[in-house]
């Protein structure tokens, strides 16, 4: 069973009522899949879901994309800070639309590479598809991650350098003189990279020694600054010299993808996701949008 199922049978979160059971993949993220948790981190879930078949295909109830009255598209849900006070545990969790998920993988984006990538003890909950998935997570790595974690590594960067910091940030600036979780990211994202582009595979634990000592504030802000530049320029003739896949397999991944709704949903043949305006789930949506509606 999915935590999202159990936190929902508790009455602790409220996703959308197509989302509940229909959870593939479910997967601690965060400090805990890097190993440098400390007792007070939250416990990040993520994951995807399959959602209903017309919200893939609206154009079996009729729909067109583009065209008059659009339905809302599902991509993610998310809740933050649940409270689970018998399992003494914080949640945040980030559920995505399968569809979006394999986007965001196919475009190296470093969280959703990090989920692909968690340690076996790090997942929670996976189905048949979600293991499907995993198996084949390393076609979805090509050389464009060096810029998408780049991009991610300098975002750190800046906010390490942010000032007026608020709430917990704010502690762990006074008590070091920076923020040692926006640091010790800086440093994570380009080492993440680096495997990539030498090893075609990715570790999450590999640095965590390091990664530990930056959040022990042994590191001078300064010392992080150095790193990063310092491991850029060699990131750059790494990329060079990279012999893993220029751009994605969006082949490949697409037939995944398929693979993975033909699981769910059975034959996607033509006959199935034929255009038509008397289907009824186009009652079962439109019911289904006013009970969203006014629970909210």
């Amino acid at each position: 069973m999915s935590y999202v199922k159990k936190l929902y049978d508790k009455g602790l979160i409220t996703p959308p009522k197509y989302l509940i059971n229909s959870v593939q993949l479910e997967v601690i993220t965060g400090s805990n899949a890097y190993g440098v948790s400390s007792d007070k981190s939250d416990m990040d879930v993520a994951g995807f879901c399959i959602p209903r078949k017309d919200m893939i295909f609206p154009n079996i109830k009729g729909e067109i994309l583009g065209f008059g009255n659009q339905t809302k598209r599902f991509n993610q849900w998310q809740e933050h800070h649940i409270k689970d006070k018998d399992a003494k545990k914080e949640y945040d969790f980030q559920i995505y639309n399968i569809i979006r998920f394999f986007q965001l993988c196919m475009d190296n984006n470093p969280n959703m590479i990090d989920m692909l990538f968690v340690p076996r003890r790090c997942i929670l909950h996976s189905t048949k598809i979600g293991e499907r998935v995993r198996d084949k997570r390393h076609i979805f790595l090509h050389k464009g991650s060096w810029f998408k974690f780049k991009g991610y590594a300098y975002s750190q960067v800046h906010k390490m350098k942010t000032k007026n910091p608020e709430g917990k940030r704010k502690e762990t600036v006074d008590k070091f003189g920076y923020d040692v979780k926006f640091a010790y990211h800086v440093v994570r994202l380009l080492n993440e990279v680096e495997q990539i582009l030498t090893e075609h595979d990715l570790d999450l634990e590999r640095n965590r020694e390091q990664l530990k000592s930056i959040r022990r504030g042994e590191w001078t802000q300064e010392d992080i600054i150095q790193y990063f530049e310092s491991k850029e320029r060699e990131l750059e003739t790494i990329y060079s010299n990279s012999t893993l896949r220029k751009f994605p397999e969006e082949k490949a991944i697409k037939k995944l993808l398929v693979e993975c709704l033909e699981d769910y949903f059975g034959s996607l043949n033509s006959s199935n996701l034929e255009f038509n305006y008397d289907n009824i789930s186009i009652l079962i949506g439109e019911m289904d949008n006013l009970i969203e509606k006014y629970r909210r």
